[in-house]
């Protein structure tokens, strides 16, 4: 018997839209953005799959989740950072409580970012990191820094549909 899946996303440009329909499609799950879901229709699925971009130490849209009874959860984040240098462990401390961190599983992608379609808050956020990384002394900036200065004010695309690979593997694993 097959499990009733459920992806839910929050996404401001896009990057975590995309993931959450390859996600989908590869589970053959009902997707929907978070405005659209009733928070009792969560408790309706054997697995709740939620997605959200990561904007200044939060996750988009995540208290839909945290605020709400799912039987099984599991939470990608979408971001512009290397999931394989990133240490994500004060976001997700800020984001859930400590019974949901252990009943969570997470998972880390990259998304894009195009400067031009960014809202005004957005552009200042972004705006105001380069600052503090330009505040660095070169020698102690992180790859990441020197990245995002490299891509300032430029269009990037980090996304990559063999990245859902390992989400799709553990729901395959745990529950078929």
């Amino acid at each position: 018997m097959s499990k009733k899946i459920l992806v839910v996303y929050t996404s401001k440009y896009g990057s975590t839209q995309k993931y959450a329909e390859w996600i989908a499609s590869e589970l053959s799950a009902d997707l929907f953005a978070a405005k659209t879901v009733e928070p009792k229709a969560l408790s309706q699925y054997d697995i709740v799959i939620y997605g959200g971009g990561l904007y200044a130490g939060g996750i988009a849209g995540v208290k839909l989740i945290t605020s709400n009874l799912c039987k099984n959860i599991i939470v990608f984040t979408v971001g512009l950072a290397d999931p394989n240098a990133t240490d994500y462990s004060t976001i997700l401390n800020k984001n859930f409580t400590p019974e949901l961190l252990v009943k969570t599983k997470f998972f880390h992608l990259r998304g894009g970012i195009d400067y031009k379609k960014l809202g005004p808050i957005h552009k200042s956020m972004m705006a105001m990191m380069k600052g503090m990384i330009q505040k660095k002394p070169e020698s102690v900036r992180e790859p990441d820094d020197k990245e995002f200065l490299n891509t300032y004010n430029a269009k990037v695309n980090f996304e990559d549909r063999g990245t859902i690979q390992p989400i799709i593997s553990y729901v395959k694993d745990l529950y078929f």
